[in-house]
């Protein structure tokens, strides 16, 4: 399943390695519910994990009192689902906040196809000043002779079917 990755640099530019480049995964997150409090505090949302904790505390102090279980289950069920769907958007709005940079986002299928999709595209500073050679795309080349020519199997650009 394809997810999106924010590519934040970190602040004052890049380093020479991107050592510093991190990639945040955009999408629910599991730990983020199971325990909404404990991976906010992880992630030094300091706050938020305060705040979550309480919230929890409130909902398991209501799912003892026998009329009012519904509204603490709710309650607690309400905060995890909360972190675990902007746990993300929240890190990423704390990093922006403390000067990193948003580089860009990729869609990719793992983290690992993300950073390669990445740093694909990032220039790199070679001893070589020769600029890299670019295939040369000539459309006349490979035009098909016929023009019969389909796009994905569907109707030709000529207006026939």
């Amino acid at each position: 399943m394809t997810s999106s990755y924010l590519v934040l640099t970190a602040p004052g530019g890049t380093d020479a390695n991107h050592e510093k480049t991190r990639f945040v995964r955009d999408g629910f997150t599991v730990l983020g519910f199971l325990f909404p409090w404990i991976w906010l505090a992880f992630h030094r949302l300091w706050l938020y994990a305060i705040a979550a904790f309480l919230l929890q505390s409130l909902g398991g102090a209501l799912t003892n009192q026998a009329d009012l279980w519904p509204v603490g289950l709710a309650i607690t069920f309400g905060t995890s689902l909360l972190v675990a769907l902007e746990g993300q958007n929240l890190r990423i709005r704390d990093l922006v906040a403390k000067g990193w940079g948003e580089a860009d986002l990729v869609s990719a299928d793992s983290l690992s196809t993300a950073e390669e999709i990445y740093f694909s595209n990032v220039p790199t500073e070679t001893g070589n000043s020769r600029p890299a050679p670019s295939p040369q795309w000539d459309h006349t080349a490979h035009a098909p002779q016929n023009g019969n020519a389909t796009s994905l199997g569907l109707f030709g650009f000529d207006g026939g079917r």
